[in-house]
């Protein structure tokens, strides 16, 4: 069972949606029991992250998410907001994030050069995956997903960037670290690209 974490915040039902579309057993909980009984976990994010990380630290979610992450190591996905939750801090808040993925969340900074461009980035991109395995396995062309961002999530070991794209300047698009992945777009909202990533997710050992 994958269990989407639900803390007021994110595109659970379209996620939820996604997932039962490509066939996987799937549950919308922010019931600790069960958490630790699922066997993958989603972090959904929309929205701003101070109120996220106070959200999941009211329903008292951050112990046992630590503890399924960190002790027992299930495979979770953070998706947006979701994955930038997972690093040290953002520049858009003054909370403390989980600190599960050594890095910083930043505001894209656009030059003259790049005036053309608009924040938040919004639209189709081609994200170019680092490490063709997991849940980048199996795509026949470059695949494209939708983003919906003002900041970016920033590793301070490079080898933890799992694909890029770019925006006035390139960025990591996804994230690895162990059992940790993250996605700074919504595979949810990216048609074929997205189911294939997501039953990716929901296939890896």
């Amino acid at each position: 069972m994958i269990v989407i974490i639900d803390y007021g915040m994110g595109n659970v039902g379209s996620i939820f949606n996604m997932l039962k579309k490509v066939g996987c057993k799937v549950n919308i909980s922010r019931d600790p029991s069960e958490i630790m009984e699922a066997a993958k976990l989603i972090l959904p994010g929309v929205g701003a992250f101070d109120e996220a990380m106070n959200n999941l630290q009211k329903r008292g979610l951050i112990p046992v998410l630590n503890r399924r992450v960190l002790e027992d190591r299930c495979p979770i996905l953070g998706i947006c907001l979701g994955m930038q939750l997972m690093s040290r801090r953002s520049e858009e808040g003054r909370l403390p994030g989980l600190g599960w993925i050594e890095a910083e969340t930043r505001r894209f900074s656009l030059g003259q050069e790049q005036g053309h461009l608009k924040i938040p980035h919004m639209g189709w991109n081609l994200v170019e995956a680092l490490d063709t395995t997991g849940i980048f396995a199996g795509f026949k062309e470059t695949p494209r997903f939708y983003f919906v961002h003002s900041y970016h999530v920033c590793c301070d070991n490079p080898a933890d960037v799992l694909a890029t794209s770019t925006h006035g300047c390139n960025f990591a698009a996804a994230v690895r670290r162990g059992n940790i992945y993250g996605t700074q777009f919504h595979p949810e909202k990216s048609h074929k690209y997205g189911m294939h990533l997501l039953l990716n997710f929901a296939n890896l050992p």
